[in-house]
């Protein structure tokens, strides 16, 4: 049995062992609250069983728990810098003992797990021996974490998701390029400057599996905002613009396909 309210409630009794000042830890708890009610959502417009429905928003909750320990033991969100804060998660969770606080049913610990040791990993180093089940909730988590990064990208203190101040002084790799133009995907260890993440952040785009949150996305112009965040120099203006012409004609041919 999933007792969804009591795990919300542990959560907020988890995070208060940190400092909720941090601007870090502060955007960290916001997303990981959004996060589990996009899960939820995107579950429920799936037409899923209670259960998952339930499960995909525990996995929401649970998803970024290492994000805690990581900001306390390292003071970045650059898993490259620190640890890998999925394996961190998993480790806090099930080898400290963790997870009964949030659930006391042990049925699920495996697609918990699975769940979140996947839900940052790139597209084509998801395990292919999960089941149908395990798969379709990786998913969820995936596409839930997205969609609102996405939206916080837009709204949060800039410094504490890039960790710089010159990001609009920086270029973009031209290796970070080329994959964004030619493979649609970046390769997280090929990034070279903190422009490269955010070029990796506009590049969820053509990672999503369900359409919800992708819709959110394309019908709120979060990239739109997110680009008119920036006042970049002429060459990275230039590319940006064909960046954001790239995802804004894909969303809009995914979600708005003309009938023959």
């Amino acid at each position: 049995m999933i007792d969804i309210k009591k795990a919300k409630q542990e959560f907020k009794e988890y995070v208060k062992n940190y400092d909720i000042e941090n601007p870090k830890i502060a955007l960290k708890i916001a997303h990981i609250e959004r996060v589990a009610s996009i899960a939820k959502n995107i579950a429920e417009s799936l037409k899923l069983p209670k259960e998952d429905v339930e499960l995909a928003e525990l996995i929401g909750l649970l998803h970024d728990i290492g994000r805690f320990e990581q900001v306390k033991r390292y003071n970045t969100f650059v898993d490259a810098l620190s640890a890998n804060h999925a394996k961190l998660g998993v480790e806090i969770l099930f080898k400290e003992g963790l997870i009964r606080r949030f659930i006391e049913d042990e049925k699920y610990d495996k697609i918990i797990k699975l769940a979140i040791i996947n839900h940052n990993k790139d597209k084509k180093d998801i395990g292919k021996d999960l089941s149908k089940r395990e798969l379709l909730h990786v998913k969820l988590i995936r596409d839930s974490d997205k969609t609102d990064i996405i939206y916080l990208l837009t709204i949060e203190d800039k410094k504490a998701i890039w960790e710089t101040d010159n990001l609009e002084e920086e270029k973009i790799s031209d290796e970070i390029y080329r994959e964004f133009i030619e493979d649609k995907n970046i390769i997280y260890k090929n990034r070279k400057t903190h422009l490269d993440l955010l070029v990796a952040h506009f590049a969820y785009v053509f990672d999503f599996n369900f359409d919800y949150g992708l819709r959110k996305v394309y019908e709120n112009k979060y990239y739109d905002k997110l680009y008119n965040r920036f006042n970049f120099k002429e060459e990275t203006k230039a590319k940006f613009e064909n960046i954001r012409k790239i995802i804004n004609d894909y969303m809009k041919q995914r979600l708005e396909p003309i009938d023959d």
